[in-house]
């Protein structure tokens, strides 16, 4: 497995890491409590080192579940990362998000408990407060990274304004982001910020949820109604019509190279920078080896000529999240 840096100050990774939210009974509808185990027990054994996941996915059942897989494995083998802050209520619902430095250690102890470790290799504000400074959040992070209890900071879905005052406070290893062939927001600014300051980019949605896997169709848009892509624009009407055909066109390109929709669009955000780490989020050793597959992909500049033809930057229909998430996020802010 190649292992790259993130960021200019951060650890050494795995080329490509497991994003682990999908293997908790949330976001995505049930699962398989002994498969999503023996699935990161694959991917570890393959060399992926770095397991992504946030206190809120499950509600802390995602970090006791990875708790669970790391059982005799060596601590020092894995770097483990963490987003925080989201409030949940009894119903599951969300309710904003508390990066106050108060609820920063608040949140981490929680998290050690669960996770049986005495450190999180990288922990990060799952979405910016806006009641509350980045610098005030990105202080009392610092201030754990002294006491030992965390390693490195990064961040998640921030807009390059926000970015930078973060990195004025202490150095951030990495931005965690949606980037995929069909949402390439941080093309516009924000991925030159990051480039600027050394910040690499661990990369989530690189299949935009299933949506160009190659395996999605309008009968799984009709089972997923009740998860929540059921609330996501892309899988609606005609929006949903309109991106599977993207898909279609991208499954040519595939087909003439000798792999698989999902190979080639993990294998495109790899070859973005040596900088992006895509986080894929199988939750079945199945489509954890079609994912490992693409770090056999070499993709030529015709091959991704092809792909932008297939696929150009701007052509997905529908928003990637519902407009009271897009609320939150400054990342759309640029």
């Amino acid at each position: 497995m190649k292992q790259t840096t993130l960021g200019r100050t951060g650890p050494t990774v795995s080329a490509l890491g497991l994003g682990c939210m999908g293997m908790s009974p949330d976001f995505y509808g049930e699962a398989d409590r002994a498969e999503s185990i023996a699935t990161i027990h694959a991917a570890l054994d393959a060399g992926i080192t770095l397991l992504d996941t946030g206190d809120f996915y499950g509600m802390g059942h995602n970090e006791m579940l990875i708790a669970e897989a790391l059982k005799g494995r060596r601590r020092e083998d894995v770097q483990i990362s963490v987003k925080f802050g989201a409030l949940r209520g009894p119903d599951m619902s969300f309710g904003g998000n508390d990066a106050r430095p108060a609820a920063v250690r608040n949140f981490l102890g929680y998290t050690l408990k669960r996770l049986n470790t005495d450190y999180i290799d990288v922990y990060r504000p799952a979405r910016l407060d806006p009641d509350t400074p980045i610098e005030d959040t990105i202080g009392a992070i610092a201030d754990l990274v002294k006491a030992g209890w965390v390693r490195h900071i990064g961040l998640s879905e921030v807009g390059s304004e926000t970015i930078r005052r973060a990195a004025a406070v202490h150095p951030i290893v990495d931005l965690q982001i949606e980037y995929s062939i069909i949402a390439r927001d941080i093309e516009d600014s924000i991925l030159a910020t990051c480039r600027d300051l050394g910040i690499g980019v661990t990369a989530y949605g690189v299949l935009a949820r299933g949506l160009i896997s190659g395996h999605w169709s309008r009968d799984a848009a009709t089972r997923a109604a009740r998860d929540f892509r059921g609330m996501t624009p892309r899988f609606h009407g005609e929006n949903l019509e309109h991106n599977l055909a993207l898909v279609e066109a991208l499954r040519a390109v595939a087909v003439a190279k000798g792999v698989s929709v999902a190979q080639i669009a993990i294998a495109w955000v790899a070859a973005q920078g040596d900088d992006i780490v895509p986080l894929v989020g199988a939750r079945r050793r199945d489509s954890l080896n079609e994912s490992l597959g693409a770090l056999d992909v070499t993709l030529t500049p015709a091959d991704l000529a092809a792909i932008e033809a297939a696929a150009p930057k701007g052509a997905a229909r529908g928003e990637r999240y519902p407009p009271a998430m897009l609320a939150h996020m400054d990342s759309v802010r640029g």
